[in-house]
């Protein structure tokens, strides 16, 4: 897949609007009932780049940035200020802020991920372009050593381990992240007149799989 690792300017990305998108279908049977299915069996992010600009200097640099990436050819990495680290909003990431697996003495990759609940009900999240150097990981209660104990590919979010972590061992991890996204048109319209009337371009953006 085309993607360039860079990200679009966090400055840019703050005013932005967006988040998860899932798609159902709906069937109504004839007493009424509804069956309710979903192909997808993860969310899909969408958001509007465009909200952002607050100067011409914003969008001379939205356009650079467009151009690099060719309009919707290459993908690039994505803060969505509302949702970026495993942590609580108020609170720093904490090496055992998520679960990621369970150890079994033989495997050594583990995915990271960030699991969303309410009630009783979890969703796990894949996370496949952790921060750079926001990355820490533990077993159980210890938090290991990056680059000594195991080790982070930034393009995929894969940890992989010196060591097989030991039967029924809790592989915990914290972390922020990006999403991995492109521009949803090969198109953006701009008017210095109609920006500084306060009206902004529409540059929208959504979640690709990598």
């Amino acid at each position: 897949m085309s993607f360039h690792d860079v990200r679009f300017p966090a400055s840019l990305s703050f005013g932005s609007v967006g988040g998860p998108e899932r798609r159902t279908d709906i069937v109504t049977l004839a007493n009424g009932f509804e069956e309710r299915n979903t192909p997808w069996a993860h969310s899909r992010r969408r958001y509007d780049a465009g909200l952002g600009m607050r100067s011409l200097d914003d969008i001379e640099t939205l356009i650079a940035f467009f151009e690099a990436r060719r309009g919707q050819i290459y993908g690039f990495r994505w803060k969505d200020w509302s949702d970026f680290k495993t942590a609580k909003a108020s609170q720093e990431v904490r090496f055992d802020d998520q679960v990621i697996g369970d150890g079994d003495g033989s495997s050594v990759q583990f995915q990271l991920s960030k699991t969303y609940r309410s009630g009783a009900f979890t969703y796990a999240r894949p996370i496949s372009k952790p921060v750079v150097g926001s990355v820490r990981v533990g077993i159980g209660q210890d938090e290991l050593r990056d680059g000594v104990d195991y080790e982070i590919d930034a393009g995929t979010g894969l940890v992989t381990f010196a060591f097989a972590p030991g039967e029924e061992a809790k592989v915990v991890a914290g972390f922020e992240f990006d999403v991995p996204v492109r521009f949803d048109t090969d198109r953006i319209q701009t008017s210095v007149a109609s920006f500084q009337a306060g009206d902004v371009p529409n540059v929208p953006v959504v979640e690709v799989r990598v």
